[in-house]
């Protein structure tokens, strides 16, 4: 069973078996989470995306690359939904959490740190981002043991904790 919580910090800090990147479909590095995990991983991040990804990645897929200066040893790089562009089939956005955690099993990860897949700049509903993260990360078979959902503000840390703790009570979910 996969463990899952909360935290409060930089991505780019955590000391995890891999972080995921929260990409574009480029796969050429880019702002939020993106241009954090590549400005902190260095150049070996972006040579490894040009050379594994030469026409990007597509929506609600998930590929490696070596995390360079990072903690992690790998970056898992997936690219979700741009709500704000339209893109708003939670299906791929669900598909980014199971895909990075296949590629994840793939490579031998035990843990994770993952960011709110599209809640930044994207503009996905950060509630409904988090739901869609605890959800499929819950679901979804995989040998990943500890899942970390890393928050960089603090209601949005707040926010995960909350549907975690509620997520461990299901008779006080909704129906």
């Amino acid at each position: 069973m996969t463990s899952i919580r909360a935290v409060l910090g930089d991505i780019t800090r955590q000391d995890v078996d891999a972080v995921v990147n929260a990409a574009n479909t480029a796969m050429r590095g880019g702002g939020g989470v993106d241009g954090a995990i590549h400005r902190a991983g260095g150049p070996a991040v972006l040579r490894d995306c040009i050379a594994r990804f030469p026409n990007g990645l597509a929506t609600g897929n998930a590929g490696w690359t070596t995390a360079g200066d990072l903690p992690a040893r790998w970056v898992i790089h997936t690219v979700g939904p741009n709500y704000a562009a339209g893109e708003r089939d939670r299906g791929l956005l669900c598909s980014c959490y199971r895909r990075s955690l296949r590629v994840a099993d793939e490579l031998g990860a035990r843990t994770l740190a993952f960011p709110l897949i599209s809640a930044g700049i994207y503009g996905w509903p950060r509630a409904d981002a988090v739901a869609a993260a605890i959800e499929t990360i819950s679901a979804t078979r995989t040998a990943v043991t500890e899942v970390l959902l890393v928050a960089f503000s603090e209601d949005a840390f707040d926010e995960i904790e909350a549907a975690l703790r509620s997520a461990e009570r299901p008779g006080d979910q909704p129906r």
